[in-house]
């Protein structure tokens, strides 16, 4: 694989000023910054746009299949995402997308309001909306569910390597047993669209609490709708994404799935992270621990008696 270039401000300044064509001094160029420190590819223009960079080819199949995702999506989704002002490539064979930028700050930056679960609500029974074949039309792939019995194995011992570092109750793992990770196996017959990417900097937020738009669906898939709930509870916490995804119609045992999917998930990056084998803020990583781990109301694995309704 080629390897891309090294985009500079004045790279993206160059690029921006050709699409935007707007007035002032052409020498100085529309103010331009990356998103966030050590990411080259993803960078603020201005204060209306955001302008996103390929780094492969692989990215860039996402990139343009998104655009076309986003406009199947916005029928269906009561929060915001992103319009696309200009697409293209900005080097051979990479494409870019240059977005307006939705207003608002990130779940990692604001909490999330009730009326915000119900807007976490109301994306999770869009998603479930959005008809499956119009969506393999576009490209978006089938995923297969994760096993959540491989993950316990992995996440046992991550949490083992976290107890020696003072960072984590081994213990807690026992809340899931094989037995319990076999009961929340994920159903057959229950795939749906997902975004399969929810992290906080993904969830835009208003200073109110409300949530105005999802980020970033290049991740998108048919797949299985725990992941968007363990990504909530990554996001939000645990009990506003459950809250969120009972409030979508999700009975016991998806919510359940999600949440230990989102415990198994935090355990074992957080791990790879202090052992060097893994990048990611040990701030954020830690944050997501938390989250992830705080207690909800349905912790029982034994009586799925009571599910509401399945997708």
């Amino acid at each position: 694989m080629t390897q891309a270039p090294t985009p500079t401000a004045d790279t993206v300044r160059r690029l921006v000023r050709s699409l935007l064509k707007e007035g002032g001094d052409d020498t100085a160029g529309p103010d331009v910054r990356p998103v966030t420190e050590g990411r080259a590819y993803t960078w603020w223009v201005g204060t209306r746009h955001v302008l996103r960079l390929a780094p492969d080819r692989e990215a860039s199949v996402g990139r343009r299949r998104e655009l076309r995702l986003r406009d199947l999506l916005r029928p269906h989704l009561p929060v915001a995402v992103p319009t696309s002002v200009a697409h293209g490539d900005w080097a051979p064979g990479l494409a870019y997308t240059l977005d307006t930028k939705v207003p608002g700050g990130t779940a990692d930056e604001h909490d999330v309001s009730a009326v915000g679960e119900a807007d976490l609500a109301g994306l999770l029974t869009g998603l479930r909306a959005v008809p499956a074949r119009q969506a393999e039309a576009l490209g978006v792939p089938r995923t297969a569910p994760r096993s959540l019995e491989a993950l316990r194995r992995m996440a046992v011992h991550a949490a083992e390597r976290l107890a020696v570092a003072d960072e984590f109750d081994a213990a807690r793992m026992r809340q899931l047993t094989p037995p319990g990770a076999a009961q929340l196996a994920a159903q057959p017959g229950t795939a749906v669209l997902t975004h399969h990417g929810l992290t906080g900097e993904h969830v835009v937020v208003s200073a109110d609490g409300r949530v105005r738009g999802i980020l970033d669906w290049t991740r998108a898939a048919l797949g299985d709708p725990a992941e968007d709930i363990a990504g909530l509870a990554l996001a939000v916490g645990s009990p506003a994404a459950v809250r969120a995804a009972t409030l979508a119609g999700y009975g016991t045992r998806p919510c359940l799935r999600g949440l230990w999917l989102a415990r198994c998930d935090a355990v074992i990056h957080l791990a790879g992270h202090l052992e060097g084998r893994a990048g990611g803020s040990p701030a954020l990583l830690r944050t997501q621990l938390r989250r992830a781990w705080e207690p909800i109301l349905l912790e029982r694995l034994s009586d799925f008696k009571e599910d509401g309704p399945e997708p």
